[in-house]
């Protein structure tokens, strides 16, 4: 049977399918259950709910921002797809369809316990756990950082963060006694503001301004950390950065706004979906594009399994996941869609809709939230054991429970690269960000 947090209760972890639950929060219960395992323990972080329940501006920004000029090599293919589109301009404003996208509010550092995630409008929050105790949260805010959408670690970039906000991509670098981060060359002269908190500082380096000066909502590091891929749900293209030099090249398909953008993570495949239900497949050597569509809605949710192989989806009015098989290798954009069920949503949840997935890097953890459904289960996370050979299988392990009064998940995610299990961290309405250790492999366990 599932494992199942009752009301009152707050889980904790997860030891070889058991979903283990608590009475309150407390380190000393995770001391207890997992902390002998791991050696550590991630204690919760508190942040002001009500600082995200605004809705999103649709309000664009008049300032017009010329188009850079394309660099040598990924930017000049990507520049001739440009000019070679016949698609006309075409801006349409789905700000009302925005709050149903999973945006990704919540990331982890690829090689370190560091988490970062949006708490306020024009705010990010950093925590590391490795940090010595007492040390309070590092707070990002700086008056270029308005609206804040979605935030990610740049890969193999040190402690470098990307915040996409009003306007264009805030990128933030640590800076350590004795060694402060440096701004980009020609970057504007307000850069250079330090964050607050105690600890590793944080110096924004640099602003990519988005072209027509729209609300980036969607980002998306390449694997080598390079370039950087963004979107808004004001355009109908996307842009792909060359981060070291700050120019970027737009890329245009189709007529809808972006709602989702996503890197494989080989690099090889790039995905991109609209509001209006269409979503396309890249392949990365030439940038040559497969369109697909629909009938459940828009992809409001996206992850790629961690051979970069196939990528499960999420849509607006479906309970059933997708999942995209490619025929060959790299660059054949020859794939098949098919469905992947996850019955006990609809069975046990009575919800009619999943609301955001989360895949853990190693492929065989699967966290998935849902829109309404019984009051017994509204606001729960379903933990899934997940098969990839030869196709998706996924087996219900349990729920999650979060802190507080009436908890539902803001957002979530894993951590990529934590070598004992899959790390789970989640934002909760209630105010609190929890980490949640999912431990099943039997190296780790005594």
């Amino acid at each position: 049977m599932p494992s199942f947090p009752h009301p009152g209760s707050v889980s904790i972890c997860e030891i070889n399918r058991d979903l283990i639950t608590a009475e309150s929060l407390s380190d000393d219960v995770a001391k207890d259950t997992y902390g002998k395992i791991l050696g550590m323990v991630f204690s919760p972080v508190p942040f002001q709910p009500d600082q995200l329940a605004r809705p999103p501006s649709p309000d664009q920004d008049d300032q017009q921002v010329a188009t850079t000029a394309s660099t040598k090599g990924l930017l000049q293919t990507l520049q001739g797809i440009l000019n070679r589109s016949l698609t006309p301009l075409f801006h349409p404003n789905h700000v009302n369809l925005l709050p149903e996208v999973d945006l990704q509010g919540v990331s982890w550092h690829q090689h370190k316990h560091i988490i970062a995630f949006i708490s306020g409008p024009n705010q990010v929050i950093v925590r590391d756990f490795e940090d010595s105790e007492g040390k309070e949260p590092c707070i990002l805010a700086n008056e270029s950082q308005r609206e804040v959408k979605v935030l990610e670690w740049r890969p193999n970039g040190g402690r470098q963060l990307s915040v996409a906000c009003n306007g264009g991509i805030c990128i933030w670098a640590a800076s350590f006694p004795g060694s402060a981060a440096s701004v980009r060359s020609g970057a504007s002269s307000f850069l250079g503001t330090l964050s607050r908190g105690s600890g590793v500082r944080y110096t924004l380096v640099d602003f990519l301004r988005s072209h027509n000066g729209e609300q980036i909502s969607a980002l998306s590091w390449s694997p080598d950390g390079r370039y950087l891929a963004s979107g808004s749900y004001e355009s109908s293209s996307f842009t792909i950065w060359d981060v070291a030099q700050g120019l970027g090249t737009p890329i245009r398909r189709g007529l809808g706004g972006i709602s989702m953008l996503k890197w494989s993570p080989t690099g090889d495949y790039f995905f991109s979906a609209k509001f209006d239900g269409t979503f396309y497949l890249w392949e990365t050597n030439t940038w040559t594009s497969e369109p697909w569509s629909s009938t459940s809605g828009f992809v409001k949710g996206a992850s790629w399994d961690p051979d970069g192989h196939m990528i499960l989806l999420t849509f607006s009015k479906s309970s059933t996941l997708g999942s995209i098989h490619f025929a060959s290798k790299p660059p054949s954009l020859d794939a098949h869609l098919l469905p992947v069920e996850l019955p006990e949503i609809m069975s046990l949840t009575n919800s009619q809709t999943i609301e955001k997935i989360a895949w853990d890097a190693s492929g065989e953890r699967l966290a998935v939230s849902f829109k309404d459904g019984d009051e017994l289960y509204r606001g729960l996370i379903a933990i899934y054991d997940v098969r990839r050979t030869p196709l998706i299988s996924a087996s219900l392990i349990g729920f999650i429970r979060g802190p507080g009064d009436n908890p539902k998940p803001l957002a979530f995610s894993f951590h990529d690269k934590f070598k004992q299990g899959p790390l789970l961290f989640v934002c909760w309405s209630s105010g609190f960000c929890c980490t949640y250790p999912l431990i099943f492999r039997s190296h780790v366990l005594p």
